[in-house]
């Protein structure tokens, strides 16, 4: 299992750079990349998790304090951008992302994603070249909620770009999200997995990927390039993708 946010895509910089510009901020990519994983640790050390709907907002203040925005001025960038940024903005795909993410396929292990999004994580994979779930054939459907997943025995012919995986899990379609178990579940039974002890979780967030793959019984990998973890004892950690395949 892999998670989107922090592990396949990121927020993209020509969405966020002109704000940070007007202040006197400009970072590469590899210091927005890196952003993104000291805004999750703010988020995981937190005593609690931010309140629905503020999510991107919260995640922001943190974002640009990564970036090297002065302290008292990163709520104020926050609420304003996050205002200003309706649509995708998870658009980047990380440095590396390719490269790993074909490893792993190479493999042949059962794959697939579980991103806590908002509904458009499948389109936005698909689109970007990342990776697809085919939905014509070789599908067996099941169903939460109503809401049909998919997992395939092959790739159909015209696929599109990127890598196949069995399935995408969207929290916002599926009506849950990490780090409750359940979503993990609904992958499993999509991809025909039963022992879950086997299986490798890999997200950027010790609150909401490692908690959750560990909540179900997964064996959770933290992908955390920079030795941000603040509770690095008791599970794996990567810095890339590309790692994890050496590994397995």
């Amino acid at each position: 299992m892999l998670d989107a946010g922090g592990v396949l895509v990121f927020p993209q910089p020509d969405l966020l750079r002109p704000p940070l510009q007007a202040l006197g901020v400009s970072p590469d990519v590899a210091a927005f990349e890196r952003a993104h994983y000291q805004a999750m640790l703010v988020q995981d050390v937190a005593t609690v998790p931010p309140a629905p709907g503020t999510w991107w907002r919260e995640y922001l203040v943190g974002y640009f304090a990564g970036c090297g925005v002065a302290e008292d001025q990163c709520r104020e960038l926050a609420a304003e951008v996050a205002g200003a940024t309706v649509g995708e903005t998870w658009t980047h795909v990380g440095t590396g992302t390719m490269a790993g993410l074909r490893a792993l396929a190479a493999l042949g292990l059962p794959m697939g994603v579980v991103s806590n999004s908002d509904g458009t994580v499948q389109a936005a994979l698909s689109r970007l070249g990342v990776c697809y779930a085919p939905d014509k054939a070789g599908i067996t459907t099941g169903s939460t909620a109503g809401v049909p997943v998919g997992s395939t025995a092959g790739v159909p012919v015209g696929s599109p770009a990127g890598v196949p995986v069995g399935v995408v899990v969207d929290s916002a379609v599926v009506g849950v999200a990490k780090p409750d178990p359940a979503i993990f579940g609904i992958a499993l039974d999509a991809l025909g997995v039963t022992c879950r002890e086997t299986v490798l979780h890999v997200g950027d967030s010790l609150r909401y990927d490692v908690a959750g793959a560990l909540a179900a019984g997964l064996e959770p990998v933290h992908l955390d390039p920079h030795g941000f973890c603040p509770a690095p004892d008791g599970h794996r950690h990567i810095r890339t993708l590309a790692e994890l395949a050496e590994d397995l």
